[in-house]
């Protein structure tokens, strides 16, 4: 047990860069207190003590924001940064060493019983306000980014942008020591760049469809990922 306390509390320093003390830990971060809630609640429910365990976790929910189901299964080192408004549905499982931002949601879709929520591998990232839904895979080392829509599996080393989500595969592995960065200012833009590159395909053809005479070039062409044109009336 306290090997665990230890390494949760660990998992904080190693993915805060705010985090200062192990006393500030221990009274000022409540994904820590939701985890540890968490496990309780989760021993009373896989020991048939199933009402206690949920009126326990609505407790905990109320003095967290956190609400995490006591059926979900949690890996080692979890880590829940911020955390008000994350949502872990009831079969969710969560690898070692994964990161939730706030705002997270990891949820079902449907009203069947049974596996009806994610799975996250090891290593992964979920920024903040993403929503995962459905009984999908999401692969080891993965990043989901802010506000991304996840409804359909996730190969493993891959990143997530988008309403849905488009996945694009790295092209080289993450490092195993690399840690859990904030940069989603680096996430690829797959449907801009799509655009910019459809975009200037046809100014290609256009210019040579005309012998480099009598087109203008297009009216919203993209400078340095800023979008120049006429008043757009808003």
């Amino acid at each position: 047990m306290f090997y665990t306390i230890r390494n949760d509390i660990q998992s904080v320093f190693d993915r805060d860069p705010a985090a200062r003390t192990w006393l500030e830990v221990l009274l000022c971060y409540p994904g820590l207190h939701a985890i540890w809630g968490h496990r309780l609640t989760h021993w009373l429910w896989t020991h048939g003590a199933k009402l206690l365990a949920r009126w326990l976790s609505q407790i905990m929910r109320s003095l967290t924001g956190i609400e995490i189901h006591p059926g979900a299964t949690l890996g080692p080192r979890f880590f829940i940064d911020h955390g008000m408004g994350v949502v872990i549905g009831e079969t969710a499982e969560i690898g070692a060493d994964v990161t939730l931002y706030h705002g997270v949601t990891l949820g079902g879709t449907s009203w069947q019983k049974g596996k009806r929520h994610p799975t996250l591998g090891n290593g992964v990232v979920v920024g903040a306000g993403a929503k995962i839904l459905g009984p999908i895979m999401i692969g080891d080392n993965s990043r989901i980014g802010a506000n991304a829509v996840v409804v359909k599996p996730v190969p493993p080393e891959s990143v997530v942008v988008g309403v849905p989500g488009e996945i694009v595969k790295r092209s080289k592995p993450r490092l195993p020591s690399a840690r859990a960065d904030l940069e989603h200012g680096a996430l690829p833009d797959v449907i801009g760049d799509s655009l910019v590159a459809l975009m200037t395909r046809v100014e290609q053809l256009e210019a040579h469809l005309s012998n480099g005479h009598g087109l203008k070039p297009a009216p919203y062409t993209p400078d340095h990922g800023v979008w120049v044109g006429e008043d757009f009336s808003i």
